[in-house]
């Protein structure tokens, strides 16, 4: 008789989440090296945590977004979007957009946690202004495309809520990470990739972050997507 591999279910382990953030880290520094880079912040050292475990999450902070993806939409056309990071006066990509009121512009930090529960990174944020005035949940959403965006059908299922930061202890928003097995399934729903063995893991959450990245603004280039086997 024959043994049939499991249906792969979209998740993965903790291990397999840091073997794909750093791969991520490294792929966005070889392919966005002008832009302010995403680290991993090493948690192996709390008290609670064993010593041969790996344990942390991804970091990129003081980014600046559009105003609204509305705006960028209806500007689009018209103009050529100017784009900048909190920390750097040139213009350098138009994933990211000058806002035109300083005093106005919205300073945003994105983690990426290792949710145990449902077994998939989780998008953690917060945003605050230049002054450290923090925003709250209702005016982010007006920030970003979540209610508009439909990539693949499941950002649908993607929705903002308050939780605290799992290391950080405090009121983060969170990407509720519900509809995400179901998303990374759909990305790698190639006839090759239908058992878990076959999925490249370091290229998890380069495929992940091409999905939650498009309702925040940013746009992948090419080179970090090219070697990803997974459905256009």
């Amino acid at each position: 008789m024959i043994e049939r591999m499991p249906i792969w279910d979209g998740t993965i382990s903790s291990d397999e989440f840091y073997v794909a953030a750093c791969s991520f880290v490294e792929l966005w520094k070889e392919h966005n090296d002008a832009l302010p880079q995403w680290s991993w912040v090493n948690c192996s050292q709390k008290c609670w945590i064993s010593p041969s475990k790996v344990d942390g999450y991804l970091s990129l902070e003081n980014v600046i977004l559009p105003k609204s993806a509305q705006e960028h939409n209806d500007h689009e056309a018209s103009c050529e979007d100017e784009c900048s990071f909190s920390n750097e006066d040139e213009i350098i990509d138009d994933a990211i957009l000058v806002q035109d009121d300083d005093h106005e512009r919205r300073y945003y930090d994105f983690h990426v946690v290792y949710n145990q529960s449902y077994k998939v990174p989780v998008l953690h944020l917060r945003a605050h202004y230049i002054g450290g005035q923090q925003l709250s949940v209702n005016v982010i959403e007006k920030d970003i495309s979540i209610n508009s965006g439909d990539v693949l059908g499941v950002t649908k299922s993607m929705f903002l809520t308050q939780e605290e930061h799992p290391y950080l202890n405090r009121p983060w928003c969170m990407l509720h990470p519900c509809g995400t097995s179901e998303c990374m399934k759909l990305l790698f729903s190639n006839k090759d990739l239908a058992n878990k063995i076959d999925v490249p893991i370091e290229k998890y959450l380069v495929a992940w972050f091409s999905v939650v990245g498009q309702l925040f603004g940013f746009k992948l280039p090419f080179g970090m997507l090219h070697n990803v086997n997974y459905r256009a």
